[in-house]
This record gives C-alpha cells, structure tokens and sequence, in this order.
C-alpha cells in the first residue's frame, strides 16, 4: 500500500449529516475538538477527514460512535460567528476508510486509507445510468421539491458513481441509507441502491399525491358546505329566524355525540339532524324530527348503574323496610348471589301476587334501593290502548314514546328495577290488546331488542330487572303469565300486623305527626286490640289509617295543653278509635247441633264461618241463603247428594229429603261467599241436623267434597289456620293432600292446634261428631 493512499488527517465527526466526494457544503462547527481539528487543517494543507456519528445525541464520540467509513475533504473556506461557531465550506474529495484513530487529547487524528473510484465502465453501467436518470427524472416531477435546474445539472454527468453519490445526496434519505451508499465501492452495486431507492420514492411519492387528493376533495366538501350553511344562514335570517336553529343543530349535534348510542342509531339521528338542517323552521315536519331528536338523546342507551353485590348489605335493608316476606327476600338475594358469580345474569321478571296492602309496591322500591338500582313505576291499572305501551308513530300529531321508554328516560340508566303495577287491571278494547304488547317486554329472550312504533330502532331491556303486581292472577292472561316468576305474597297474620305496627308503621305515623317516642307510647295489647276490631284485611292499610288517627288525637290532646304525654291500652284504645268496627271470630262455647265451624280464606286474610242447617215440614226444598257463589251452591248440592246415596250407613230416614224442607244459611248474609271450601262442613252441618249428633266446638274443618264423598285439597291453609287459632279452636280437620303446607303455619299457631288429615267424609264425622243418633 503506497504512502500517497495512507494519510493522517484530523477528524471531523458530523452530526446528522453526510458529505459525497465532489460535493460542496457549508458546516457549522461548534465543538472544541472539531475546532481544533479545523485549524489543525488550515495550518497543514487545508484537508480534513469527515466522518458521520451514529448517534446525533453523542456529545463527545469515540471510535465506536462514528462510521468507518467517510470522505476525504478540502476546507475552501472558514468564517467565524458572533456566536462562537465556525461556518466552513468543504468541498469532498475521495472516499476514505479510517485504519486507525488517535485522540490528541485536543482533536482526533485518523490514519485514513484513501478508496480510490474505478475509472473502467461496463455497458451494463452505462445501461444503469439511463435507467436512474429515467427514474430521478420521473421522481422530480413527482416530488416538485427538486428542480429541473437540478435534474440539468445532473444528467450532464458522465462518470457512473459520481452520478449516484450526487442523486443520492438530492434524495430524502435516512443518514444510514446513506452510509450505505458512501461504503459501497463498486459502481454498478451503487447504481442499483439508488434505483431500488428512486422506485421506492417513487411509489411513496405516488401514494401521497393519492392522499393529497382524497384530503384536498374531502375539504373542498367541507368548504363547500360550510358555504352553503352560511347562505342557509342568510336566507332563515331574512325569513325572520334569527339563527336559533343554527344553534340548536349544534346542540342536537353535541348531544348526539354525548348520548352514547350504538352505532346503527347514532348513524341514523345523525342523519335526522341533516333533515332537520335542511328543512324550514316553519314546517310542521321540522318539530317532529326535532321531538323525535331530543327523545333519542334523552334515552339511556349506555348508562348502566353498578350493582351492590353486598348480600348481607341488600339483606339488611330488605329486613329494615319489611317484615317477614321471606319468600320474596330469598328471590332477591339469591339474583344478586348470581349475579356476583356471573355479572351476566338477564333481569328477572318477577310477579308479586297477593291481596291489597301486604307491601307489594314499597317491596320493589327497597328491592331498588338494596341493589344500589335506579327505580321506576309504571301503573298499567285501566290501562286499554297499546299505544300506551308501545308508543305511536312519528306521523301522528302529538306521537310520543310509549310508557316504557319514558320509564327508562325517567330511570335514567338501562338496568333499573321497572315496577309494573297492577297488571291484572289491564283491559283490551277497540284500541289494541295491551296484554299482548306486554309479551315482548317480559320476555328474556325477545326483550334484547324492543321495538317502539316511535323510536323505530331496538331498545335492549334484558338488564331491567321488572318487578310485576297483580292482586288477582286468574286476570292475567295465561301467555303472559307464562313470561313471570309468580310469587305469592299471603296476607299478614295476626303476629305479623301486630310486630309489623310496632316496628314499622306506628314509629312512621309518630314521626309524620310530629310527635316522639316519650310523647306518645302505644300498648302492646292496644294494638292487638285495633288489629282485631278495628281492621279485617290481608295487608295493613286500614291499620296504619288507625296509627294515623290515634296520632292525631294524640296530637289534639298535648297541643290542647290537656296532657303532655299520652299512654294508650287496651282499655282506653276506644277513646281514640270509637266502638270495635268488626266481630272477633270466637268459638262456639258449647257442642252445637246442625251448626258446623268452617274455614274460610278471604281478600282479607282468613276467617271463620258457621253453617247453620235448619229442618222444617216440608216437601224436601233445598234452600240457600247467605249470599252464596255459584261453586258454594254446587259444594252444598253435592253434599245433598252425598247424604242421599248414603243415607242408610248414616242411619238416616231415607226419605228426609221428601219430608222436610231443608234450609242451610251462612251469617253475615251482606257479604258475598264462594268457593269449593266449604263442601265438608256444610255436610257435617246437614248430617248433624240429620242424625241428632252434636258438632264438637272445638273443631274447624275445610276441605271440597265430591258426589263419593271424598275430600279433595283447598287453599289458603295457612291463612284458615291463622283465623281458627285466632278463633280459639283447638282441632282442625283438613284434606290429607294438604300436609304438604303445614310446612307453611308459623309454628307459634302449630304448636297451639292438632290437625287432622282426611281423605273421605266418614273419618271427618268421626272426628267432628259426638256421642250417637238421638231416637226421635
């Protein structure tokens, strides 16, 4: 190797940039080891090695920080700042490849092997040169950031690499793509880089000049609709519209983006809202979409509630807010145990059946409040149109949602407990069957998407959680029925009305009146006494109307000055409430011939019922009286029968029926009584009256019979063995199909009464009558 290619020469490292031989450039030099090297070059014979970092943030690079490979340069010119820095402009001269590198401690020194250009060129060279002025020319005109002074300058070149360091220096090239090019030697190797890269360019260049157009269309659209807005503007400014709508467009638009809706629906407001734009604020049509807009914004489509997956929680304000219900409390926290496995589970559609009063309503308000929920009430009594239900069209005059989208616009969040109430008070007419509209909202599998006739898309209602009411379920029709999980709610026994005022509605009715605990103490016997005398219901209204007015009096008296604390019993509850309103049932106080004890199950509860069976002369006429139903006539016909076919085991004349004019009478005549309970006694009653043989007074007794006698299962034993103990009876006779509810008796009335299962009339007489046939 000859001393003229091994040369020591300072070094100048480049940050960001990078010098081709027979280029010219202007570098600004701050660094004091650059300095030093530049001066060191102008006090020799003006040469400098330049070299590029690899590292631009390097303040201060090594060996290892710059490239090998770089250009030999001549310093043509050297101009101070006022800054400090040196400007310089350098003119490349060869390329070069540092062997080794010396730091003098004030500048590098490199010994650089001089890599001298081959001067022989193929055809395939040649060819190379046309085929990358071709593209660089196809390139500029692309681009339009290079010059076609430039592209002049370049095709007069003739030697091949000079040519591909000078088009490479015009290209917007990564410094390592560069590199790439200043170490690659041989001409031909270099050529095809630079074409591979002007292809590139090319095809980037073409995709951007595709983009520029899409972008450059999409605001000429703009522009133009901003335009044409503008002389909308101006033409509802000259009709006299002042620009409101203009600002309400904006604020349906705003309110659009904010209401969380899916898609599909979102897509279509939006396009509602370019009708509305569009139409004149005069026009009837513009109020309809307008309406329709601000329903579509104001419905929860996304807002969901989280529950409180807390069951002792949730148990907890269940057994605040009511007493007893227990089924309807396991339904509840057994949802949210669940749910806190799955967080998937679909609302329930539960149906609280039961009579008036036993807290059905404020049931599904505390269900609210004890899973953290939203609640609403819809009450769908005399409810006839299924519009009411199911909204009306865009196109009516005055067209709004139906009632459960306005529940859920109300509730404001898409998981609410949704309270329907009395839904067994729904009635069809000319308008539409609202029953039926009914089927699709409580039905888990089609509820997912509601459709409205006014809101027109699909409303998702499968995270409501409907809590349904009904006092009577033989009124709801049985499709319907089949959608809900039905759960009786009995009425209140005595022991429950009675801890039921004491924790819940006197406590309530004090507070309302204005009056304290120390104010106005209640007994413990004077409320039985008002749950005795005063009320006869299922639920416990009429008892809080009595707390209420025991109140007010008490009220009366201390404002009056005449006491300043009231104490009310037993003894002085007459004083506030007048004269007992209704009869305490009692039994019979001795051993009654043709008078047998019934049980009886009413709107109000249980209760019990004397038969009372009269014989006169007569030609065998069958008499009824007591205001009876139909099927107590038909129990009583049966009876009849019954004793007929079997008169002589019974050792009764068999002629009776054609002698004596038989009368069966149930007091308390004023009040209608139905239902297929009563069979037994009214036989027991007739046999009684028949034979001689007394009813023991003890005994009460329910239970259908049949033409052979049989005794078939009722209902409401619990509520007939609440009236009975109440009553003071002691046995009662019951069909052997309805042990399975004794499960259902609190055992505080279990344990005071012997039931009796039976299956046929002989084992009832046997249990209910005493001592042998009188002889007459």
């Amino acid at each position: 190797m000859s001393e003229e290619t091994l040369r020591k020469l300072p070094l100048l490292p480049l940050r960001g940039l990078l010098v081709y031989p027979t280029m010219v450039l202007h570098l600004d030099v701050g660094r004091d080891k650059s300095v030093e090297a530049l001066e060191r070059a102008m006090v020799d014979n003006h040469e400098i090695f330049l070299t590029t970092q690899k590292e631009i943030s390097v303040d201060d690079p090594g060996e290892n920080d710059i490239y090998n490979v770089g250009t030999l340069a001549k310093v043509k010119q050297m101009l101070k700042l006022p800054n400090g820095t040196i400007r310089v402009l350098v003119e490349g001269l060869s390329r070069g490849r540092i062997n080794e590198l010396t730091d003098k401690t004030d500048y590098y020194e490199a010994e650089v092997e001089l890599i001298e250009e081959p001067q022989d060129y193929t055809t395939e060279d040649q060819a190379l040169m046309r085929n990358v002025l071709e593209q660089f020319e196809q390139y500029i005109r692309l681009s339009k950031k290079v010059s076609q002074e430039t592209f002049a300058t370049v095709s007069d070149i003739l030697e091949p690499g000079r040519l591909a360091d000078i088009i490479s220096s015009h290209l917007p090239l990564k410094i390592v793509q560069k590199q790439e090019i200043l170490e690659t030697i041989p001409v031909n190797g270099r050529l095809t880089k630079v074409l591979r890269i002007l292809s590139n360019e090319k095809e980037v260049l073409g995709l951007e000049k595709k983009i520029g157009q899409r972008v450059k269309k999409s605001m000429e659209k703009t522009q133009k609709e901003y335009y044409l807005r503008e002389q909308m503007k101006a033409i509802q400014k000259e009709l006299g519209d002042k620009e409101g709508k203009e600002g309400e467009i904006d604020e349906l638009r705003k309110k659009i983006a904010e209401a969380d809706m899916p898609e599909g629906i979102e897509e279509k407001a939006l396009k509602e809202l370019a009708r509305y734009e569009k139409i004149p604020a005069t026009s009837a049509e513009s109020s309809v979409i307008r309406n329709y807009l601000e329903w579509l914004t104001v419905i929860p489509w996304g807002n969901e509630t989280e529950d409180l997956l807390d069951i002792h929680r949730s148990e907890k304000i269940l057994d605040e807010d009511h007493y007893g219900l227990e089924k309807v409390k396991e339904r509840v926290l057994e949802y949210l145990a669940v749910q806190q496995l799955t967080r998937e589970l679909k609302g329930p559609i539960l149906c609280l059946a039961g009579p008036p009063g036993v807290g059905k309503t404020s049931l599904a308000r505390s269900i609210a409040r004890s899973l953290g929920r939203n609640f609403v009430r819809m009450s769908l009594g005399g409810v006839r149109d299924e519009a009411e239900i199911r909204g009306h069209r865009r196109t009516y005059v005055g067209a709004m949602p139906g009632r459960i989208i306005q529940g859920m616009r109300k509730a404001g969040s898409k998981n609410p407990v949704f309270l329907l109430d009395e839904i067994d008070k729904m009635a069809s007419d000319f308008r539409g069957d609202p029953s039926s509209a009914m089927l699709e909202v409580l039905d888990p599998e089609q509820n997912n998407s509601f459709s409205d006739h006014f809101i027109e898309e699909p409303y998702d209602l499968s995270k409501v959680m409907f809590v349904i009411t009904a006092n009577n379920i033989g009124a709801i029709p049985a499709p319907l029925m089949d959608r809900m999980e039905i759960i009786h709610i009995p009425g209140y026994t005595e022991v429950e009305k009675l801890e039921i005022a004491k924790e819940y509605l006197l406590p309530k009715q004090v507070k309302d009146h204005g009056l304290t605990k120390g104010k106005l103490q209640v007994k413990e016997d004077a409320i039985l006494k008002v749950v005795r005398y005063y009320t006869r219901e299922a639920g416990v209204r009429n008892l809080e109307r009595q707390m209420a007015t025991i109140c007010r009096k008490a009220a009366k008296i201390i404002v009056s000055g005449e006491k300043k604390r009231v104490i009310v019993t037993e003894n002085t509850i007459e004083d506030f409430l007048g004269k007992p309103r209704f009869r305490y049932g009692k039994a019979e106080l001795e051993d009654q011939v043709g008078a047998a004890t019934g049980l009886a199950y009413t709107t109000a509860g249980g209760d019990t019922l004397t038969i009372e069976v009269s014989l006169s002369p007569g030609k065998g006429r069958l008499t009824l009286t007591g205001k009876l139903g139909d099927v107590m006539k038909e129990s009583a016909q049966a009876a009849f029968s019954y004793i007929r076919s079997k008169s002589e085991e019974l050792s009764i004349d068999p002629g009776f029926n054609e002698e004596n004019d038989i009368h069966i009478h149930v007091p308390e005549g004023a009040i209608p009584k139905d239902g297929p309970s009563a069979g037994i006694t009214m036989a027991t009653a007739l046999i009684s009256a028949l034979t001689g043989r007394a009813v023991r007074k003890e005994v009460g007794m329910t239970g259908e019979i049949t033409l052979r006698g049989r005794v078939l299962p009722i209902g409401g034993l619990k509520e007939k063995a609440m009236s009975a103990h109440r009553a003071g009876l002691t046995h009662i006779i019951m069909p052997k199909d309805n042990e399975r509810d004794l499960d259902d008796i609190p055992a505080s009335v279990r344990k005071d009464l012997t039931f009796i299962p039976v299956s046929h009339l002989d084992e009832v007489l046997k249990e209910a009558l005493v001592g042998k046939q009188n002889e007459n």
